[in-house]
C-alpha cells in the first residue's frame, strides 16, 4: 500500500484540509507524538481557521529521531484525537499538514539548514518539547559544536546567528514538563553567553528582544496504535499507510505565560482556540487548577480503587461509589478553594470524568501509584490543608484518601525487595508499591504496627509530609477510623461512607 504524501491523499480525491506550501514560521526542537498531536495540531487549525499560513520545520534534539519518516511522507501525517466530549464517544481524524520537514542537525547538511532557517526573515517562533531532561546547562557545550549536545546551547547557537544576521527577536515556547520552563531555558542561555564570552549586545537582545515564554501543557498523548489489526483496519479505511499516524485524546489546554499582547501576535485566538490556548500573565492558578483538580483527582481516588478490586481508570468511571467519591472530592473539596472562576474549575472537573472514562485509553491504577508519598504531598495535601483553614474541619473525601493512601502502603506488606514493597489486596494478588527507598523501609519497618501506633507515625514522619500532620484538629482521629473501615469493611465501603 502507498505511504501517505499530498500525491496519494490528491490520488483518493482527499476533501479534509491541507496546506501544501506557506513559509516556515516555526523552528521546534522535538519531533515526537506529544508535539505533533499538541503543538502542530493547533498550528494546523491555524492555518485553516484563521488563515496564518505557515509551517513547522521540526529538529531532532538527539541523534536517533524521526526525521527520515517525516521528510519521505512530506511533512504529513494522520491524527486521531479520541476520548469523550460532554459524555459522548469521540473518534476524530485530522492530517496533519503544518509540518514542512524535519532536520537531524547531527548530520552537517542539516545542521547548516537549521542554522540557514535561524537568520529567515519568516521565523517567528520557536518552540520545544525535548523532555524534563532537555532544559540543562551542559558546560561541555562549545560555540563551534554542530551541533552542541544540550538544546539550551543548540538554542544560543540559532539566536547568536540571527542577532549576527539583524533579525528580529523570536517568541520562545517552552512545553517541557518542568516548573517554569522558560524562565529555566533563558537562563541556560545566559549561562552560555556567559561561558561562550559572547557580545553584551546580544545579551541585551536577548533579553529585550526575544519572549521566552513558560508554557503549560495539558493532552494525554498515548501515540501509537499497537494493535496490527486496528492498524491494518485503518490503512484499508485511509487508502494509505501512515507509521507516523498519532493519537491523542480530545481534550487539551495550552496556557502560555505572557503579556497579553501575545494573543495577537499568536494566530490562536484568531482561530477561534481562545479557551484551549490562550496567555496571561500568571499561568500559576491554571497549573494549581491542573493540579488540584486532575492530578488531586488521580492520587485522591486511584489508590483506594485499588484496593478494591478495580484495575484501570475508565472502569472506575463506571462504578457509581467510586464517581460519586471522585466528583464529591472535587465539586465539594477541591474547586471551592482554588483562585479561579468556579464555574471555569467546575467544567475544568467536568472534563475530567470524561478524560478518565476514555473508551480508548487502558490507563492503569498501579501506574498511576508511582511515587503516591510525594504525590499526595503535592497534589492533595493544599488542598486539604486549605480546606481546614477556610472551613474549619476535616473534608470528608481528602480524609479519606490519606487513609486510603496508607492503606494501599500497608495492605498485608509481604517484603520489601529491590523492586519495591510487596503487597497483597483483598482480590488476592501481590503488587509492588514503588516510591523512594525511604519511604519504602519506613512501611516495612511498621509493617506489624496496629492502626493508631501506624497512623501516628506516618503523620509525624515530617520527612515525608513537612510538618507534623497530627497538629490539625481531628486530622489523627478521622484517619485511625478510616483506616479501620478500610481494613475491615474495604476500600469501597469506605468510600461509600463518604457520599
Amino acid at each position: 500500500m502507498e505511504t501517505l504524501s499530498y500525491k496519494a491523499l490528491e490520488a483518493q480525491g482527499y476533501r479534509g484540509y491541507l496546506l501544501r506550501d506557506a513559509p516556515e514560521k516555526v523552528l521546534q526542537f522535538g519531533e515526537g507524538n506529544f508535539l505533533r498531536a499538541f503543538v502542530d495540531y493547533w498550528f494546523d487549525v491555524s492555518n485553516e481557521k484563521a488563515g496564518w499560513n505557515g509551517k513547522c520545520v521540526l529538529v531532532q534534539p538527539i541523534p536517533q529521531g524521526l526525521a527520515s519518516p517525516i521528510n519521505r511522507q512530506e511533512g504529513l501525517y494522520t491524527l486521531y484525537l479520541r476520548g469523550r466530549q460532554n459524555g459522548k464517544k469521540v473518534d476524530r481524524k485530522r492530517v496533519i499538514s503544518s509540518v514542512s520537514r524535519c532536520l537531524n542537525p547531527y548530520e552537517a547538511e542539516d545542521y547548516a539548514a537549521m542554522m540557514a532557517l535561524a537568520v529567515s526573515d519568516d521565523l517567528e517562533y520557536v518552540v520545544s518539547n525535548t523532555t524534563e531532561a532537555g532544559i540543562v546547562y551542559d558546560p561541555a557545550c562549545k560555540p563551534d559544536d554542530a551541533p552542541p549536545a544540550s538544546f539550551p546551547a543548540k538554542l544560543t547557537q540559532v539566536l547568536y546567528a540571527r542577532w549576527k544576521a539583524g533579525r528580529p527577536g523570536l517568541v520562545i515556547l517552552s512545553c517541557e514538563l518542568i516548573d517554569n520552563n522558560g524562565r529555566e531555558l533563558l537562563r541556560c542561555v545566559n549561562r552560555y553567553i556567559d561561558q561562550w564570552a559572547l557580545e553584551p549586545e546580544f545579551r541585551t537582545w536577548v533579553m529585550g528582544e526575544c519572549t521566552f515564554c513558560s508554557t503549560l501543557v495539558d493532552r494525554i498523548v498515548p501515540g501509537r496504535i499497537r494493535d496490527p489489526k486496528e492498524v491494518a483496519e485503518l490503512e484499508q479505511k485511509h487508502g494509505y499507510a501512515d507509521p507516523l499516524l498519532d493519537v491523542g485524546e480530545v481534550f487539551g489546554v495550552w496556557v502560555i505565560e505572557g503579556d497579553t499582547k501575545l494573543n495577537d501576535v499568536l494566530p490562536f485566538r484568531k482561530a477561534g482556540l481562545e479557551s484551549r490556548v490562550f496567555v496571561t500573565p500568571d499561568m500559576s492558578p491554571y497549573k494549581k487548577r491542573k493540579v488540584r483538580i486532575l492530578n488531586g483527582a488521580h492520587t485522591g481516588f486511584v489508590l483506594g480503587a485499588y484496593l478494591a478490586g478495580f484495575d484501570i481508570v475508565r472502569d472506575c468511571m463506571h462504578d457509581a461509589t467510586v464517581l460519586g467519591y471522585m466528583n464529591k472530592m472535587l465539586l465539594d473539596e477541591v474547586v471551592p478553594i482554588l483562585p479561579l472562576d468556579q464555574e471555569d474549575c467546575k467544567k475544568f472537573a467536568a472534563a475530567v470524568q470524561d478524560r478518565f472514562n476514555n473508551p480508548f485509553v487502558n490507563h492503569e491504577l498501579m501506574s498511576i501509584s508511582l511515587n503516591s508519598t510525594s504525590k499526595w504531598r503535592a497534589r492533595n495535601m493544599p488542598s486539604f490543608l486549605e480546606y481546614v483553614g477556610k472551613n474549619g474541619k476535616l473534608p470528608t473525601c481528602l480524609t479519606m484518601s490519606f487513609a486510603a493512601y496508607i492503606a494501599f502502603y500497608s495492605n498485608d506488606v509481604q517484603e520489601l525487595t529491590d523492586k519495591g514493597l510487596v503487597c497483597k489486596r483483598a482480590k488476592g494478588n501481590e503488587y509492588t508499591v514503588s516510591d523512594d527507598r525511604w519511604v519504602l523501609e519506613f512501611y516495612n519497618e511498621h509493617k506489624n504496627d496496629d492502626v493508631p501506633t501506624l497512623v501516628h507515625a506516618v503523620m509525624t514522619n515530617e520527612q515525608m509530609w513537612g510538618q507534623d500532620l497530627t497538629k490539625v484538629p481531628g486530622f489523627e482521629e478521622a484517619t485511625v477510623k478510616n483506616l479501620t473501615n478500610i481494613r475491615e469493611n474495604g476500600a469501597l465501603a469506605a468510600y461509600a461512607s463518604c457520599l
